[in-house]
């Protein structure tokens, strides 16, 4: 046998010891994992306009944004940086989306979101506009049944008359389907980089069901956001899992008291100013949420609110250690969770305007995150090394303009003029001119008896979509509005409904507009058709804000153009007091609102409801009034009788 000498066992050993020196060093060697995250895509599959990092940008200054496939080359760039990389999302990808998504039924969103290489997603409220089967299709594939010739054009997937599904899988960690007990969709996704794996736990805010139509979210239960992701820690732990994301559609808005006590009144993506707060000051539902997480999470990626944010003024150290700064904007390090550790919070306006690029330091050792390092990035349409991406790979531009051809027909027909812009702009009382038209139009669709019998429509602030009636940048006024316009503004295909409120339940659910009254929430000043008006006291308290309500008979039937008083004007309200309380009126609102949505709780009891038409088809009869040759809509008219709300 040979045996080794004391020299040759002292160079053995040497060299052992050396090679097992260089093993533990890479093993110790720290791995850079890159995030790209989005929110709210809402179908954009177009740019949906300009948009600038501040609000300090004169807006002929902002630069075009979004749109697929730039989306598509931007995260291919970013993705060039570091191979380490997922793409994730905050929900809300699909629903309220443009017609050349929405008239596919959102196949087109998920087809380019396969190309812009989506990992995961949590889903968002809109995720559920159709129902579960639905949103399963939408997972697994496969065309619409009934079937339907909108449904499988297949621009973007495997074949013609084909639709492949989503290759990224939406998270679902909270919503429960109640005949199983089980989530609904998996409640988390995981990726292993370098040998440490990362979770994402993907989930939409806990209120679901009451900002969307009951047959949507039938079957299902929403649970606590923050009890959720702390239930799932010890299971993740279990599997070896310490770096744990989460992806919420939930969030808040910076800069709610601009103006006030020195608070500064700009804010910019990546800013953090004002805290994030909800509209009226009050504190956020994500801060909320943070607040009761578990040390375990280092990143919280939100969305819901269309707000762009970057709570992490630093690079963050989540051993506590403050790093070199990643960007420039001063803003809090993050959001206190459980333990009151500071974690950052990013959240990328919508409709791909903005994406986040967050870099992770991963530690092998320990398998967790120890860093992170959050920007948000314009999406800007004119970077020369973007464009020349996409003329080099025009792939995804392709099946873009395959749908844009295929929807031009109906997105183009003209359906009337108007002599202004009407945008989805509130003024001081919370009227919007966009919602008039919206009221106005669904009162006509509902005023013959055999389809209701409305006396009064009121119509949702929030179902007013950007940008209201507004003439692409282009164009002059007198503008010719196309179906494509109209659908921008009422994208939903909400129904209508009418039913039957007593005086007392109209005040009811006037006072329940304001946050907190009858379970508000916040402010959400409705918007009333022609005939209808009041009064309301901003100093007032629940149940004591209107003041003054009055009704006159108005028929938008025979001539919308010209509108008749019928009757004489009935006040129902006068400084405060009902006149009588159990007189009835006919009401029609859109479904959502009649199940409750956006917490009109009060009309959930109006009786004798009727079913009608969907809201884009009630606009578009409205409008056909003032197609040429005959005269075109004027918001200024005094037929139209404005202002209708007054504070």
């Amino acid at each position: 046998m040979f045996k080794m000498n004391a020299i040759a066992r002292a160079v053995v050993r040497a060299l052992v010891g050396c090679t097992l020196g260089v093993a533990l060093a890479a093993q110790a060697a720290p791995v850079n994992v890159k995030i790209i995250g989005f929110n709210d895509y809402h179908g954009n599959l177009e740019s949906p306009g300009s948009f600038g990092v501040n609000t300090l940008v004169p807006t002929a200054s902002r630069p075009a944004v979004g749109g697929a496939e730039v989306l598509a080359a931007y995260v291919a760039a970013m993705k060039a940086g570091n191979p380490n990389t997922v793409v994730v999302g905050a929900g809300d990808f699909i629903g309220a989306t443009p017609l050349i998504s929405a008239l596919f039924f959102d196949e087109p969103s998920v087809e380019t979101l396969n190309k812009i290489g989506v990992d995961f997603v949590a889903v968002g409220n809109h995720e559920f506009d159709k129902g579960k089967d639905e949103l399963r299709r939408l997972q697994n594939g496969g065309c619409k049944i009934p079937a339907d010739p909108n449904s499988c054009k297949g621009f973007g997937s495997a074949a013609t008359g084909s639709f492949d599904g989503a290759r990224f899988k939406w998270l679902a960690a909270n919503v429960i389907e109640t005949a199983t007990g089980r989530p609904l969709l998996p409640a988390y996704g995981v990726k292993s980089f370098g040998g440490v794996r990362v979770a994402f736990i993907g989930m939409t805010l806990r209120g679901t069901p009451g900002i969307v139509t009951p047959t949507g979210v039938a079957g299902l239960s929403f649970a606590d956001e923050a009890a959720t992701v702390n239930a799932l820690v010890p299971r993740l732990r279990a599997q070896g899992i310490e770096s744990i994301v989460v992806l919420v559609h939930q969030g808040g808005f910076q800069n709610t008291l601009a103006g006030v006590a020195g608070q500064p009144i700009t804010s910019d993506i990546n800013g953090c100013t004002g805290d994030i707060k909800n509209v009226d000051g009050s504190d956020s539902d994500i801060r909320a949420i943070v607040r009761q997480l578990d040390n375990a999470v280092d990143l919280v990626i939100s969305g819901h609110t269309h707000a762009a944010y970057n709570c992490s003024a630093n690079t963050v150290d989540v051993r506590g250690t403050t790093l070199a700064n990643a960007v420039t904007t001063a803003r809090p390090t993050g959001m206190p969770n459980r333990a009151g550790r500071l974690i950052p919070v990013t959240s990328a306006s919508a409709f791909g305007r903005v994406l986040t690029e967050v870099d992770l330091v991963l530690e092998t050792s320990t398998r967790d995150i120890v860093s992170v390092s959050p920007v948000n990035r314009l999406v800007d349409r004119s970077n020369p090394a973007i464009n020349a991406a996409i003329a080099a790979d025009p792939s995804v531009r392709n099946v873009v303009a395959a749908y844009k051809t295929a929807v031009s027909p109906l997105a183009n027909a003209v359906i009337a003029t108007i002599t202004t812009g009407m945008s989805d702009a509130a003024n001081a009382s919370g009227e919007m001119e966009a919602g008039d038209l919206i009221a106005d139009a669904q009162l006509q669709a509902t005023q013959p008896a055999a389809v209701g019998g409305a006396q009064i429509a009121f119509m949702n602030a929030g179902g007013v979509r950007n940008p209201g009636f507004v003439k692409p940048a282009a164009a002059v006024y007198p503008y010719d509005l196309t179906y494509g316009d109209a659908f921008t503004t009422q994208p939903f295909g909400n129904s209508l409904v009418t039913m039957t409120l007593t005086a007392q339940q109209i005040k009811n659910v006037l006072e329940q507009q304001f946050s907190g009254c009858r379970g508000q929430t916040a402010n959400r000043i409705m918007q009333i058709s022609n005939g209808f008006s009041y009064r309301w006291n901003p100093a007032g308290s629940c149940d004591t804000r209107i003041t003054d309500v009055s009704f006159t008979p108005t028929d938008l039937v025979s001539n919308p153009a010209l509108p008749t008083v019928t009757g004489p004007t009935d006040n129902l309200v006068i400084a405060g007091v009902v006149q009588n309380p159990t007189r009835t009126y006919r009401v029609t609102v859109n479904n959502f609102m009649a199940t409750g949505g956006d917490g009109f709780t009060t009309l959930v009891a109006g009786l004798n409801q009727l079913g009608g038409a969907q809201d884009i088809d009630a606009l578009v009869a409205y409008l056909a009034a003032f197609k040429a040759p005959a005269a075109a809509y004027d918001p200024a008219s005094a037929f139209l009788a404005k202002p209708r709300i007054r504070n």
